[in-house]
């Protein structure tokens, strides 16, 4: 089956059930959203994306019994997303960031550790480092504890993500397809914290909420697209 068969077949899947998601996007910066924080119904404009993803894996269906699987933990985490982003809109940005970690350690969890692809998280890890150095003299006491193990759970997040795709490079299916879709989302996903932390912390950047959500959000769709089978789809 060739790429762009694989391609239809995953919009066939995924498109319909996605809807919640991309109307809420929409939504979002239609209304101006990110320049409002602090607001209550700000709050849940910024939040209604994920709640579309977490609809989005409802919608796709879900097995409730057993261990937690692949699906399982990625739902977790984007409710863990979902509470995190409530938290930073109204200005709790320390326990935003615990939020937010908790959801990186699911993402972890979900990717897993196989294949191991260590040179991949050595270069990523030496840049978490860097920008972390270039933080420290801004940070006050807590996090400066906070953001450096933060950074490194988003860090290893991506270099699994990163690993699982390498894994299935040589492969031209639809799981590769989705990996690579997946990798994409979880490097905008350090792309996206790296700039709230650099505008905190270190110098503006200008329409930074802008920047920051538009990649946000194509990053927890990326990883949230990962979890679909289209070779179950098929079956059916």
């Amino acid at each position: 089956m060739t790429t762009n068969e694989e391609l239809f077949n995953i919009i066939k899947i995924a498109g319909p059930k996605m809807v919640p998601f991309f109307k809420a996007v929409c939504v979002y910066f239609v209304l101006d959203a990110h320049n409002q924080n602090g607001e209550y119904w700000t709050t849940i404009l910024k939040c209604a994306p994920i709640v579309g993803l977490i609809l989005f894996i409802l919608l796709y269906g879900i097995d409730m019994t057993g261990a937690l699987s692949y699906v399982h933990k990625i739902l977790i985490a984007l409710v863990f997303s979902c509470l995190g982003d409530a938290l930073l809109n109204h200005n709790y940005f320390v326990y935003g960031m615990c939020a937010f970690a908790v959801a990186q350690l699911f993402y972890i969890m979900a990717f897993g550790f196989e294949p191991l692809k260590l040179w991949i998280g050595i270069i990523l890890y030496s840049a978490g480092t860097a920008t972390v150095f270039l933080l420290w003299r801004h940070l006050d006491s807590v996090v400066l504890i906070g953001l450096p193990i933060y950074t490194i759970l988003l860090v290893t997040m991506c270099w699994r993500s990163l690993a699982l795709l390498f894994f299935t490079a040589k492969v031209q299916n639809s799981k590769n397809i989705l990996r690579t879709i997946c990798a994409i989302g979880s490097a905008l996903f350090v792309l996206s914290d790296t700039m709230i932390a650099i505008d905190k912390f270190y110098a503006p950047i200008h329409n930074s909420s802008v920047w920051i959500m538009s990649t946000y959000y194509a990053a927890q769709f990326g990883i949230t697209l990962s979890i679909v089978d289209v070779e179950k789809f098929k079956k059916t």
